[in-house]
């Protein structure tokens, strides 16, 4: 397998991990909002640096399909067609869980104490639990579809891969800080 083949994992995949550790240290240290001088500005910061290695990790992808013979049975107007519809409930699923979660609620915010009011249970959450990961994972695979790339079908996998495990450390640590927030709220009360 040629080294731009597993250059995307190194590009953002893993990384999705390595930046929840990141964010595990925050909430147990406050380290990074006294650094930056407010949680806010930590997590906007950090934010940035996500979405950065974001774009790095879909030029990667990206490169890499292109360095790759196409699947010819992939190759033909049908499954072009079906890329395009999964870019597009893709697209869908991520812009519409970043505008219900605003930025700190996507990017970690509530490993900074910053949570909304309550967990989002609107759209796109009300049809699909994590629908940010599906949603870029149904973009990696409709760019991989739409080029005819094994290459980035293979990749798509090891993105969604990686998804399934952050899912496991995310959930539990986010039914968690709203169990007790509510609690909080309820004692006030």
């Amino acid at each position: 397998m040629s080294s731009s083949v597993a250059g995307p994992d190194c590009c953002g995949g893993l990384g999705n991990i390595d930046f929840k550790q990141v964010a595990r240290w925050e909430q147990k240290t406050r380290q990074l909002s006294r650094a930056f001088g407010s949680p806010y500005l930590a997590c906007y910061s950090l934010g940035g640096v996500i979405l950065l290695l974001n774009v790095l990790r879909s030029h990667c992808f990206t490169q890499a399909m292109l360095r790759q013979p196409k699947m010819e049975g992939l190759d033909n107007p049908a499954a072009f067609c079906l890329g395009l519809v999964l870019l597009g409930v893709g697209t869908l699923f991520v812009l519409s869980s970043f505008f219900a979660l605003g930025f700190t609620g996507t990017f970690l915010g509530d490993y900074f104490g910053i949570l909304k009011e309550a967990r989002v249970t609107t759209f796109p959450f009300n049809i699909v639990d994590n629908p940010m990961y599906w949603g870029s994972t149904a973009n990696y695979l409709g760019w991989a579809v739409l080029h005819a790339s094994p290459t980035g079908l293979l990749l798509t996998v090891m993105v969604a891969l990686v998804y399934m495990v952050a899912v496991l450390y995310e959930e539990p640590f986010t039914a968690e800080i709203y169990r007790q927030k509510a609690s909080r709220s309820h004692r006030r009360s």
